[in-house]
């Protein structure tokens, strides 16, 4: 793997170097961009904002991906190969066309509401998308496969054995699914959890498509430092501070998957 990491490394190295020496505003070498931007409310509520976001967004995806990984797991192996493409299915296709879509589906004047409005007999404008439970479902369907994939990769590994003496013993199914299933898939659901944050911290598309004004997270801050106002040292510092973010969320993952290397 060589080769590809070094073409990776000197495709985004440079544009990373280059980020962080305008951060410090250039050959001046300062620390007053980081200081102007910690310093601005406008930060701390992105900030905020992101947080929460990717928090729900991350918990929401690892309950619905839960789901689909333990129907994947209790399907033959060749249905669940057929059904794991059907979940790898939405990758194929842009974050942004999807956005799109997303947003003709949930419109007030979208299918959703014209069907309510069909079936009620009655004039429906569900506020479904440019606010947070719009912004929720795009960043669900785009981070759920990356869920169901570690989650069921630990479920697939619990020995069918342990099921077998658990119900011998006398244990329900509930029992069991509280008692062997979640604890004994603790790892995956770690490792999802983790990727599933880490990845909604960076979300520029779904919220500028799909969320409100009220749902503007650290990516999109920086693109209004840097194309509304021009300010690309505070732009540059934000992304900094983003950068470090996921370096910190991301290290308990690394060290994870090194153990189980």
């Amino acid at each position: 793997m060589s080769p590809a990491v070094l073409i990776a490394v000197g495709i985004v190295l440079p544009p990373l170097l280059y980020v962080f020496y305008t951060s410090v505003d250039g050959s001046a070498l300062s620390l007053a961009p980081f200081g102007e931007v910690l310093t601005s409310r406008l930060f701390t509520r992105a900030l905020g904002t992101t947080l929460v976001i990717a928090a729900t967004a991350s918990v929401l995806s690892l309950l619905l991906g839960f789901i689909v990984a333990l129907h994947l797991a209790r399907q033959p192996a060749r249905c669940r190969t057929a059904l794991t493409v059907l979940v790898l299915l939405p990758l194929w296709t842009s974050v942004l066309v999807k956005c799109f879509a997303f947003a003709i589906i949930l419109g007030r004047e979208g299918i959703i509401n014209n069907f309510l409005s069909w079936i009620f007999d009655a004039k429906i404008q569900l506020p479904l998308v440019l606010n947070r439970v719009g912004l929720f479902i795009g960043l669900t369907n785009f981070l759920i496969p990356f869920v169901v994939l570690p989650v069921l990769a630990s479920l697939l590994a619990i020995d069918g054995a342990i099921y077998r003496a658990a119900s011998i013993m006398g244990a329900k199914p509930v029992r069991i699914f509280w008692t062997v299933t979640i604890p004994l898939s603790l790892p995956g659901v770690f490792a999802a959890l983790l990727s599933a944050f880490v990845m909604s911290l960076g979300a520029f598309v779904v919220p500028a498509l799909l969320g409100g004004s009220q749902d503007q997270m650290l990516s999109n801050l920086i693109d209004f430092y840097n194309r509304q106002i021009l300010a690309w040292p505070k732009a540059s510092a934000v992304s900094v501070i983003l950068f470090g973010m996921a370096l910190i969320f991301a290290a308990p993952l690394a060290l994870w998957r090194r153990r189980k290397v």
